[in-house]
């Protein structure tokens, strides 16, 4: 559900409207945050049959942080510390979704 049909959603029912509830759009966030969005998704992913998804290509961030403009320390920190937080959630997500799959073909 996007921010617009939340809202829409709100006003048809006449809720009041929840911002704990409602899903952020990509403008809600700070540049800082976009920018480090962009240098994820422009990393490539490293993956292995049977083992599946086990991170981020971390080889050329140099070159992606020098390109999107994030040169100070404070901002490369930062950045840093985004990219390993998505990166650690991807992985818990493809972990589960492995897991749950060699579950299905043992029950089988």
């Amino acid at each position: 559900m996007s921010k617009e049909q939340y809202l829409m959603m709100c006003e048809q029912t006449g809720e009041e409207i929840d911002w704990d509830k409602c899903p952020p759009e990509i403008e809600d966030f700070p540049q800082s945050v976009v920018t480090t969005l962009n240098i994820y998704n422009s990393m490539g992913n490293r993956m292995y049959p049977d083992i599946g998804y086990i991170g981020k290509d971390f080889t050329n961030i140099n070159m992606l942080l020098k390109l999107y403009d994030v040169v100070h320390t404070v901002q490369i920190d930062w950045a840093l510390e985004i990219l390993l937080y998505l990166d650690r959630r991807a992985i818990q997500e493809s972990q589960k979704q492995i897991k749950a799959e060699m579950a299905k073909i043992k029950k089988k």
